[in-house]
């Protein structure tokens, strides 16, 4: 039988903030609070109630959302600080639930929206939709992309773009066939560190040389199982109309074969992508291992602990690229880490552990005076702390500070997911072409379920170009 057990929030708890800042540096932390209460700020400046009025943003869109669990929650309340934005239907199936509190919150601000438990009414009777964001479990992704993009919608949908390739390939020909936008969800896409670090680090200054080694991981704490409020459960017949077995499951879809892919694909392929983005290549070959070593293999039916290595062929030679994911421990959060033979990038959305935006140069490489001056990257760290502190009677053979340590200058307050939602509607405007339209997200959704097959038959597997075309 389902035991009730903490019931799930779309807000950040103590605990799960705890967790967050867990690994971060003590002298960091004061920055870390300092930066959330800026966001904090200047969220309130941007937000104005009820309002209607068309923005420089351009003309307003009519939007409903699709799946108001915790990640519908999240991009709800980016969304909310998009101006130009009329919300109308918000779908649900836990009606007494999550439908309702997405309703009453979007009441707040002076939003009438139509509340639906069927996605197929909604598109029956919403005629005047825009488009639809998507954030249901990864098994609905294809069926609810197709049928809103049928319906003549434009549609941004969470990743995973599908738990499998079928219906990631059905997402891609239904964007093809109706002309409609089809963004999906890897949202480092359109963050501006990652662009920066690529337009200008990478592509331009060609600070890091020919990159042959990249290292990512995205480690998190033991946590428990989700669980919901007992008089809100959702009858059994409703759970099986769409595809659980119970409450358990329907609360943790991500866990189980079928509905989700596990936290290789969960955490995995927002920073495998950026592999692929980065390198400007597609993987020849993936080896992994893993298993549920840690949680009960009967709740949690997909791999808590995966570590894979892709080799990638590259314009410059081969590179080959480490990913780790597990989940009893969040030692050094999540970031991506990319070698070349002239420097090295340390990245990460996260501005709390310490590794937002780093670069180091290797001795080999010129000087960077000229990508200082241009405000590509900062003076190097010692450098900068010279300035500020006269240390220069401090330091010795042992301290840590590398001499050649820059920072990317770039920082970022905002909400993770609000600049690619805005890069979706603005794309509807026609002001600006998307940043992950459906076929870059069907070559992730390649790279990142290879590995659950490397898993499963225990040896390295290889990659046909054919599988990346549509």
């Amino acid at each position: 039988m389902d035991t009730p057990k903490k019931e799930e929030r779309g807000k950040l708890g103590r605990r799960d903030f705890l967790q967050g800042v867990a690994t971060v540096p003590v002298i960091g932390l004061f920055g870390y609070a300092l930066a959330k209460e800026r966001q904090y700020v200047k969220a309130q400046k941007e937000i104005k109630l009820g309002t209607t009025e068309v923005t420089e943003e351009g003309e307003e869109l009519n939007v409903a959302l699709l799946g108001a669990g915790a990640q519908g929650s999240v991009l709800l309340n980016a969304m909310l600080q998009i101006p130009g934005l009329r919300f109308r239907a918000v779908c649900d199936i836990w009606a007494d639930y999550n439908l309702k509190r997405a309703v009453n919150l979007l009441s707040k601000y002076k939003f009438e929206v139509n509340g639906y438990e069927d996605y197929r009414e909604m598109l029956d009777k919403e005629k005047e939709l825009d488009a639809v964001v998507i954030a249901t479990p990864d098994f609905w992704h294809s069926r609810h992309a197709v049928d809103c993009l049928n319906a003549g919608l434009n549609v941004y949908c969470e990743k995973e773009m599908s738990n499998t390739l079928e219906g990631a390939a059905e997402m891609v020909k239904g964007a093809r066939q109706t002309g409609k936008l089809l963004q999906i969800g890897h949202q480092r896409r359109s963050h501006p560190r990652y662009i920066h670090c690529y337009e200008k680090i990478i592509k331009e200054a060609g600070l890091l040389g020919r990159i042959v080694t990249v290292n990512g991981q995205w480690n998190r704490s033991v946590q428990e199982d989700l669980g919901w409020p007992a008089r809100y459960a959702i009858d059994t017949d409703t759970l099986k109309k769409y595809g659980y077995d119970s409450m358990q499951q329907f609360s943790n879809w991500r866990w189980y074969k079928g509905l989700g892919g596990g936290p290789i694909v969960d955490l995995g392929s927002h920073q495998i992508d950026i592999y692929n983005w980065f390198l400007q290549a597609r993987p020849r070959a993936v080896i992994a291992s893993g298993g549920t070593d840690y949680f009960s293999p009967e709740a949690h039916e997909w791999y808590d602990t995966v570590m894979a290595i892709y080799e990638y062929e590259t314009p410059e030679g081969v590179a080959r690229a480490y990913y780790q994911t597990q989940t009893t421990n969040g030692s050094l959060g999540y970031f991506e880490n990319f070698m070349g033979d002239q420097g090295t990038l340390v990245i990460s959305e996260s501005e709390a552990g310490g590794t937002a935006g780093s670069i180091y140069r290797q001795p080999n490489a010129p000087d960077w005076d000229e990508w200082v001056r241009k405000g590509y990257v900062t003076a190097p760290k010692i450098q900068m702390m010279k300035k500020e502190l006269d240390i220069s009677n401090r330091l010795d053979v042992r301290e840590s500070v590398s001499p050649d340590e820059h920072q990317i200058p770039i920082e970022f307050y905002d909400p993770y997911h609000k600049p690619h939602l805005q890069n979706f509607f603005n794309a509807i405007r026609g002001r600006e072409a998307l940043n992950c339209p459906a076929e870059i997200g069907y070559e992730t959704a390649v790279s990142v379920l290879k590995v659950n097959e490397a898993i499963a038959a225990q040896r390295r597997l290889t990659f046909d170009p054919a599988e990346f075309e549509i």
